[in-house]
């Protein structure tokens, strides 16, 4: 999988309206991304979901705009999402997905609204 940083635009998180209602959950999570000599991993746990992204607590140095692969599990299903940094501060850090499947997102959604 190549990771990288995304060249579009950040939007401020408080400049747009969600196009979707988050559900509060919390299940570990890890993060991978590309660094100056190859892939570094930290580890998290999530605030919330829905089928655009994900909040988590996440100690590091993430940047707005970088992509990163995450990993999580969702009543006994492993989901690897590739997701783009929307805002970070300190600990706390937003994620959109990116790519997901069909089945991927339906799984989330079912997650989501039994929350």
């Amino acid at each position: 999988m190549q990771l990288g940083t995304h060249t579009g635009s950040a939007t401020s998180r408080y400049q747009f309206e969600r196009r979707y209602r988050r559900a509060l959950l919390s299940v570990p999570v890890t993060l991978h991304y590309l660094i100056a000599g190859g892939v570094r991993t930290w580890y998290g746990i999530s605030l919330d979901i829905c089928e655009g992204g994900i909040g988590a607590l996440v100690c590091g140095g993430l940047q707005v705009g970088e992509t990163v692969s995450i990993d999580l599990a969702l009543a006994g299903r492993a989901i690897k999402a590739v997701a783009i940094v929307r805002h970070t501060s300190g600990v706390s850090s937003g994620f959109e997905f990116v790519g997901l499947t069909p089945e991927e997102r339906a799984h989330i959604v079912r997650i989501a609204g039994h929350s």
